[in-house]
């Protein structure tokens, strides 16, 4: 594989970006959610017990146990936290050298003391995945700030390889889990037939997308197993096309999941974690670059590998026309398919490829850690030379070690080979386990709402008489409203509402918290059901009694005409939910008392101290405004900053070749120095990376052709008297033929 810094320093940048929308889009729902008057209040989850400080960051590994110390309550601590996360990680998506391991550690620190209090409205893979990804960042990312340099290190291939570890575990799990539950709909092949309209949150183009024929759904089950259970493999392919066509593969994947259904910053990071298959030749040809390679492979060799490519994909296709039967009907212009394997005979195949995918894995970390050893012998210098292999052999430890405690949720898919593993990783990962650095994925492993989409509806009524339904502003509710789009917030009361629906409500005690907060006519915990308060029905008094009922819900159809309907959703009742409650009712109290959730200490004091002051009229300035809103001004402001600094670069780099230019100065890496723009500033720094292997080399070159050009130059002098010698001799011959005349 080939130089990958432009594809690191674009992940670097990524994942700043990434954990701004997390930030934003968490600090918003902060007073409703972990307020003192909010669902969950976080106050709850740390428990003084006058322990010390150490004993508690072991027992809860989260920054806000310093809230007492520095005078502040938990809601307020929390805030803080919010906000420092969010400022830090949209600096670093502004300036380069913020993109440092310190401040990517700092990132993972603020978002795991978070979590940690986050309960269930924090419990998502994407959160999990968001820990193991951003921890992986630590070791990626240079040590900028104390270094003062972001040259290329002899070991960054090793731990960019991590990236692409993680995305085979997260894709071939993904995969996986879909058969190994046993859920009707995926081995029928008909899941995507009940999708599109019972996913979380869909988007208006997922109405569309249901309209589709039904064997195009089947279909489309087939290619998503094939890219996500066969194409992973090539993720580790040492031919570079195939790693290419992987990439293109699940971002084809991906950017579809993103157009039919919003699935917050998930899909985002899963794209950012693809860039870990690219090289810098791949990132050249996406910028319109030429790049000089030095293509010394034999003509035999380059058909070789054409045939062992075209062998690859052709027993990709082979493999999925015999396994699901796939069979083209000219009469109905259609294709049919149908599983042709049984359960027993899949969990064989995964017994068979678990454990060789594991050793797939060792031997190309291997492979890596190799070729970044020799890389380290070729330094020159012996310090230099010490310095490089002291931290290889730190980073490739590490490297190792993250591996290591990674199989013990990757052969989570498939039991037997749990067992296989040495005592001594189960141990490791149970250490690490509380700090979120690997994890177990497996998105959409059962297809819900198979005989229609569960919905909560709430209701409120002042009279008991007439009710008026309380609207989401983002889950479905209204028939009329069309689908929402809101990627990359998440709305985390939304989601967990679509969980509440599968079950009772017994299951989700923070339901019973939502009804008590809108009886009380709670404003943080409204603004989550509409940031515009106006838009409650109850806004002006809060309702006198609540109640929820379960209805189901399915898109419409498309008119006999071909016309569309004015609706979006059609429903039909199904049973009461929760029970009408009000304020003081038994029940309801019975209820708070069984959860923990009754109000038992008096109101706390406002600190009118700077800090808490400062974190309170931040939450002035953005109240009211909608979650999206934010969080995409901050990402067109972001991008139009980075945009004028690369157009300011690229002038200023222009300019230095003009002057070059007229100074006979020789440059031989201009075409390094152009495309290394991509991360927006330091042109020079780009160069010092992509020309740190073979510097010296090109500094011979450089000075051999000086010579050559002083040569050339002296050449042309001696050519330019001789010319000049020539037309004096022929001038005073004619002068001497027109005497004789």
């Amino acid at each position: 594989m080939g130089h990958t810094v432009l594809p690191r320093r674009m992940f670097l940048w990524c994942m700043a970006v990434i954990y701004m929308c997390a930030f934003v889009s968490l600090y918003v729902q902060i007073p409703g959610l972990y307020g003192n008057d909010g669902l969950l209040p976080a106050r709850r989850q740390l428990r003084y017990t006058g322990k010390p400080l150490w004993e508690q960051l072991l027992s809860s590994p989260t920054l806000l146990w310093l809230g007492p110390r520095l005078g502040l309550d938990t809601h307020t601590a929390v805030e803080l936290l919010c906000l420092l996360g969010a400022t830090l990680s949209l600096a670093a998506a502004l300036v380069e050298a913020l993109r440092d391991s310190l401040v990517f550690l700092c990132l993972w620190v603020i978002y795991l003391s978070l979590y940690q209090v986050g309960q269930v409205f924090l419990y998502f893979q994407w959160d999990s995945l968001l820990l193991e990804t951003g921890f992986l960042c630590i070791l990626i990312a240079p040590l900028t700030l104390l270094r003062g340099s972001r040259g290329v290190r002899e070991h960054d291939r090793i731990t960019f390889w991590l990236a692409r570890w993680l995305l085979f575990r997260l894709m071939f799990a993904s995969g996986v889990v879909k058969l190994t539950s046993r859920c009707p709909t995926w081995w029928g092949l008909t899941a995507l037939t009940y999708h599109y309209e019972t996913q979380c949150i869909p988007t208006p183009l997922a109405w569309f997308a249901q309209q589709l024929p039904v064997w195009w759904q089947k279909l489309s089950v087939v290619a998503t197993f094939a890219i996500e259970i066969a194409v992973p493999f090539l993720f580790f392919s040492p031919l570079r096309r195939l790693r290419i066509a992987s990439f293109y593969m699940q971002v084809f994947l991906q950017v579809l999941i993103m157009l039919s259904g919003n699935y917050n910053f998930f899909n985002l990071l899963t794209l950012v974690l693809c860039l870990s298959l690219l090289d810098d030749q791949h990132v050249h040809f996406w910028l319109g670059k030429a790049q000089t390679t030095n293509n010394k492979d034999s003509k035999l060799w380059s058909w070789v590998c054409y045939l062992v490519e075209l062998a690859v994909w052709s027993l990709i296709i082979f493999g999925a026309i015999i396994y699901f039967e796939l069979q083209l009907d000219w009469k109905k212009k259609s294709i049919f398919c149908r599983t042709a394997f049984t359960y027993h005979q899949f969990n064989q195949f995964l017994k068979s490829v678990t454990i060789p995918s594991i050793w797939i894995g060792v031997l190309s970390l291997t492979w890596e850690m190799i070729t970044a050893m020799f890389r380290c012998a070729c330094v020159l210098g012996f310090l230099r030379r010490l310095w490089a292999t002291l931290q290889w052999t730190l980073f490739s430890a590490a490297a190792a070690a993250m591996f290591t405690v990674s199989l013990v949720p990757f052969t989570y898919v498939e039991y037997d080979s749990n067992a296989k593993l040495w005592p001594g990783v189960h141990r490791a990962y149970e250490v690490v386990d509380r700090y979120q650095l690997v994890n177990s994925y497996g998105l959409f492993r059962r297809m819900t709402g198979v005989g229609g989409r569960p919905e909560v509806v709430i209701e409120g009524s002042n009279d008991r008489v007439t009710w008026t339904e309380i609207e989401f502003m983002y889950k479905p509710g209204n028939l009329s409203a069309p689908p929402s789009v809101v990627t990359p917030h998440q709305p985390r009361l939304d989601w967990q509402m679509w969980f509440a629906a599968l079950g009772t409500h017994t299951q989700a005690p923070w339901f019973t918290s939502l009804l008590y907060r809108l009886l009380q006519g709670k404003r943080d915990v409204i603004e989550l059901i509409q940031s515009d308060v106006s838009q409650y029905p109850f806004h002006q008094q809060p309702p006198a009694y609540l109640r929820a009922h379960r209805y189901k819900y399915w898109f419409t159809e498309p008119k006999a005409d071909g016309s569309y309907p004015q609706r979006w959703w059609r429903r039909v009742y199904v049973e009461e939910f929760y029970p009408t409650v009000h304020l003081g009712d038994s029940f309801l109290e019975s209820m708070l008392n069984q959860y923990g959730l009754k109000d038992k200490s008096n109101p706390r004091r406002v600190s009118n101290s700077t800090i808490p002051w400062a974190v309170r009229w931040v939450r002035s300035q953005v109240s009211g405004v909608p979650a999206p809103v934010l969080i995409w001004s901050l990402l067109a402001c972001s991008a139009i900053l980075c945009l004028l600094k690369g157009l300011q670069n690229t002038s200023k780099h222009t300019e230095r070749q003009t002057v070059e230019a007229g100074g006979h100065t020789h440059t031989a890496t201009d075409a390094s120095a152009d495309v290394s723009e991509l991360s927006d500033e330091h042109e020079e720094d780009g160069l010092k990376e992509e020309d740190a292997e073979d510097g010296d080399d090109k500094r011979e070159d450089d000075d051999e052709e000086e010579e050559k050009d002083n040569v050339s130059n002296e050449e042309d002098e001696v050519k330019k008297e001789e010319s000049e010698e020539e037309e004096e001799l022929e001038e005073m011959d004619e002068d001497s033929l027109g005497k004789r005349k």
